[in-house]
């Protein structure tokens, strides 16, 4: 019998793997805006490849849901991805790359951990329970979460490439998106047995290393 949240029990399962992604250095000097423009290009270009496989796993939450209540946020989280943060990359990539960003990007290849994610996220939204799906969307966005709050307060606000990134990923709105969506986890795990019990917390973890590997 799960003991608290299932979701707590999940982030416990982690271990040192989810303290390494919250604690990440990357995370510490884009907050400081002492980041080489260069690493957060290359990581941009490959973070807004997720978008489209993202969109897919959210929307197949949204679809798989249990009810119009459990949907109704997920569909507000949609409008907000699509809009606010799908404008804040494309401002980066003319302000980082220039006028030729678009041709700069598409000269850079995928790295290995990028494509792993992305078949992860639309494999799960295709073949995987609600309880999978969501599993990695609670990584995707808890994780963000929880680096984002650690430098939030010494964030320096020079520079919309870097403390916008922040700010997107904390603040009052996206923790109500967290706690939505591990609320819907947490939903899933009283319905499910011990086998998909631990397909839900492989997918978790599956979702933690890639995190880790990506910065």
């Amino acid at each position: 019998m799960t003991i608290g949240r299932f979701t707590d029990d999940l982030l416990l399962s982690a271990g040192e793997k989810w303290d390494r992604v919250v604690n990440h250095r990357f995370t510490k000097e884009l907050a400081a805006g002492t980041i080489d423009r260069k690493v957060l290009a290359r990581y941009l270009i490959q973070d807004f490849r997720f978008l489209d496989a993202f969109i897919i796993l959210l929307a197949s939450v949204i679809s798989n849901a249990r009810s119009l209540e459990d949907r109704i946020p997920g569909c507000q989280f949609l409008a907000h991805i699509s809009g606010a943060e799908n404008t804040y990359f494309e401002r980066c990539f003319q302000k980082l790359l220039g006028d030729l960003h678009e041709k700069h990007r598409k000269e850079i290849p995928n790295h290995d951990c990028t494509s792993e994610f992305i078949n992860l996220m639309v494999d799960v939204s295709r073949k995987g329970s609600l309880g999978e799906m969501l599993a990695v969307l609670v990584v995707c966005e808890w994780s963000y979460l929880s680096w984002a709050q650690k430098v939030l307060n010494e964030t320096n606000r020079e520079d919309f490439v870097t403390c916008e990134w922040v700010d997107l990923h904390s603040g009052d709105y996206f923790e109500g998106v967290v706690n939505y969506l591990r609320g819907l986890l947490d939903q899933e795990a009283e319905f499910a047995d011990e086998v998909e019990k631990e397909k839900i917390k492989r997918a978790f973890l599956e979702a933690v290393e890639l995190e880790e590997r990506f910065f």
